[in-house]
């Protein structure tokens, strides 16, 4: 029970604090990551594989101990997930930036607007009008509601700490490492596909509860079913699609990330995204993750009484 507690713990310290403002951990790695960088890397496969194996199996062996030394102390073992919890969860920090995002969209303020997407997202924002920036907008929130939010929550509740930091180490990496450059074609290859293998699992369940909380489950999942392979991203295609459907939106089509483009599809069968879906977007994107929540203090309920 103590997982079950700490992780819903962890989850309102995030809806109430959200990210430590100094000394964030996350960031701590960061920067051990980027100076494993300087000495690890080479433009190989095997280079990038061992970078992320040293730093994802170091940062999981770090939540074991914590679990073995807490296993018989109740109440340190649930602060300890819950301050676990709160590290790696990202979704209040991530509503901040959707309403910082429609306040510049509904002001018209357009060159904030664009300065600020970058705290979203990769896109080139450059030439983007106030209905593209809408349209990034939400689908960065539906992305990173699965990242920042639901998978942490998913894997917290399977595997408790370790789960959590391994999660979040993973999905550091492929943020840093993990996209399409010369530099990180072959070196990242290794945290790009952990990525994807851990937000698997995650981004389903995202794409249920979006559907669940929303009350448009039979849209959610006939636009997710129809539409998400279009997608080139096995995770976020699910994702991006259920919100379409569950907001009755069409979502998708070409996104410039500067040294090139992605052809998204086109997902949904509504009108694209205005200024006034952006607030509606984080409005279902919270009641997503408290789902989540729920759903993974479930799960670390039914993994303590499977192990005892």
């Amino acid at each position: 029970m103590s997982t079950s507690f700490g992780l819903l713990l962890g989850f309102v310290a995030d809806r109430v604090l959200g990210d430590p403002r100094r000394f964030h951990p996350v960031a701590g790695f960061g920067r051990t990551a980027t100076r494993l960088e300087s000495r690890l890397y080479a433009d190989s496969r095997a280079a990038g594989t061992a970078y992320t194996t040293v730093l994802v199996g170091t940062t999981a062996l770090a939540g074991v101990a914590v679990e073995w030394l807490t296993r018989e102390r109740p109440v340190v073992h649930t602060l300890v997930t819950a301050a676990a919890t709160w590290t790696v969860l990202g979704a209040r920090s991530l509503e901040r930036e959707a309403e910082t995002m429609a306040g510049f969209l509904e002001a018209k303020d357009i060159p904030a607007a664009r300065d600020r997407l970058s705290y979203l997202c990769a896109r080139d924002a450059t030439t983007l009008e106030s209905d593209e920036l809408a349209r990034a907008t939400v689908e960065s929130i539906a992305e990173n509601t699965s990242d920042a939010c639901v998978a942490p929550l998913v894997w917290g509740g399977v595997f408790g700490v370790p789960g959590l930091l391994a999660y979040r180490a993973a999905n550091t990496l492929d943020a840093m490492v993990g996209y399409r450059s010369p530099r990180y074609e072959n070196f990242g290859w290794a945290s790009a596909r952990l990525d994807d293998l851990v937000n698997l699992l995650p981004a389903r369940v995202c794409a249920v509860l979006t559907g669940v909380v929303s009350g448009r489950w039979s849209e959610a999942r006939r636009v997710w079913k129809r539409d998400a392979a279009q997608h080139p991203s096995p995770n976020a295609g699910p994702v991006e699609a259920a919100f379409a459907g569950a907001l009755g939106l069409s979502l998708g089509g070409t996104n410039s990330y500067g040294s090139y483009s992605e052809d998204r599809g086109t997902l949904g069968d509504g009108p694209t995204p205005t200024v006034a879906d952006v607030r509606r977007t984080a409005v279902l994107a919270r009641r997503v993750g408290i789902a989540a929540a729920g759903a993974a203090a479930i799960l670390a309920v039914a993994r303590g009484r499977l192990w005892d």
